[in-house]
């Protein structure tokens, strides 16, 4: 029989635990945070043998609202085209667990958060943290929540990047790991654009050195343009010319002026605009940190294959033909990696011009690679059809 799985607070946010009370969570800064919240939402429930727990991992602009309405802006959970009744991960069949990110800005601490030992918002006092970081308050949460081992951990971006971590560091609790369009380390390239948006956000007079919430203000217009510059490494030169084209805004001529003459420069400036709305600044900074942080081999003396030596977890790798910021190669040293150490490797490459966004976007490839994956693992861990 189906159990119902112990939640917690339930706010906008969903469900909002403490976690690190009796024994801090240690951060690979060295600092020690504890107690702390994360937020999370849960779909499905939990089977009697309790196996059938999914574990989704959110990329750098997402939140735990994986496929349910998002409180702050209306829209459709961000991969709900995957998760739902009769997709890939469908919760009749699976307990799907999403948390919002250590540092995040939906309920998880974060620099937004109140530091109990000043009354006011971290700042910039709030620790550096890293993707283990995230994994390891994950892993707090799973613990929490009275699951030993996840069928699945599964995520695109910055989520595979949590993917890899968790496959690496609690290989005996993780069944299946399915990292989409991502990288064992971030690139100098990569690292490149995140200086870029971080410096837009610290150059706007209104980020005060980190402590805008004392003066309440928002560096609004350095996050839009972090935002914008970020978004066009998502998509590809393709997809931007089958879009937009040189196609101009609501004129039939040019202005010859600085107002949004192309459609291209009005899409993007209403990514950025409405980004700021539901996203902190501050959490900008911290997040994108963690992700140029990320280097598995490093953690290993170079040599990605030792991350993951001796596994018995069940890989798929996915990959995109025109992702330019995950690009195929940078999967391919993961799937060489494995094979290095016998592991059970799928790897697919899938022919699309969307871009790097292409894991968020009605991709039939994908959604038949993820299915066909995970329903022929869930058979053979005797985890019933929906």
């Amino acid at each position: 029989m189906d159990q119902p799985i112990e939640t917690h607070e339930h706010n906008r946010e969903g469900f909002t635990v403490t976690l690190g009370k009796e024994s801090p969570l240690k951060l690979d800064c060295g600092v020690e945070l504890g107690p702390f919240t994360v937020a999370y939402q849960t779909y499905g429930t939990l089977n009697a043998e309790r196996n059938n727990t999914v574990l989704v991992c959110h990329a750098l602009s997402g939140d735990q609202f994986v496929a349910s309405t998002h409180p702050l802006t209306g829209k459709p959970g961000w991969w709900h085209i995957l998760v739902g009744p009769g997709r890939p991960l469908d919760p009749d069949r699976y307990f799907i667990v999403c948390a919002n990110v250590l540092g995040g800005c939906m309920g998880t601490v974060g620099p937004a958060s109140k530091d109990p030992n000043t009354g006011h918002p971290y700042g910039l006092s709030f620790p550096v943290i890293t993707i283990a970081d995230m994994v390891r308050a994950q892993a707090m949460l799973i613990d929490h929540l009275g699951i030993e081992k996840l069928f699945c951990v599964i995520g695109g971006s910055m989520g595979g990047m949590q993917v890899l971590q968790w496959a690496s560091m609690y290989p005996d609790r993780v069944y299946t790991a399915v990292p989409v369009g991502t990288a064992a380390r971030h690139s100098a390239q990569n690292i490149a654009f995140h200086e870029v948006g971080r410096q837009a956000i610290m150059a706007d007079p209104e980020w005060r050195g980190g402590q805008y919430y004392l003066h309440g203000t928002t560096p609004r217009a350095g996050l839009a343009v972090a935002r914008m510059a970020a978004h066009i490494t998502y998509l590809s030169e393709a997809a931007l010319r089958r879009k937009f084209g040189r196609k101009l805004q609501d004129r039939k001529e040019v202005t010859y002026g600085f107002d949004a003459d192309f459609q291209v420069e009005s899409y993007l400036r209403h990514q950025g605009i409405t980004f700021v709305e539901r996203f902190d600044p501050n959490s900008y900074l911290y997040i994108t940190r963690a992700m140029d942080y990320f280097d598995m081999a490093a953690e290993h003396g170079g040599v990605l294959a030792k991350s993951f030596k001796g596994t018995a977890v069940r890989f798929c790798l996915v990959s995109f033909s025109s992702d330019w910021l995950f690009p195929t190669n940078e999967m391919r040293e993961i799937v060489h990696a494995l094979n290095a150490v016998a592991a059970d490797v799928s790897f697919v490459e899938i022919e699309t011009d969307k871009g790097h966004d292409a894991f968020l976007l009605d991709e039939p490839e994908l959604h038949m690679t993820l299915g066909g994956f995970l329903s022929a693992a869930a058979e053979r861990a005797g985890i019933g059809s929906p």
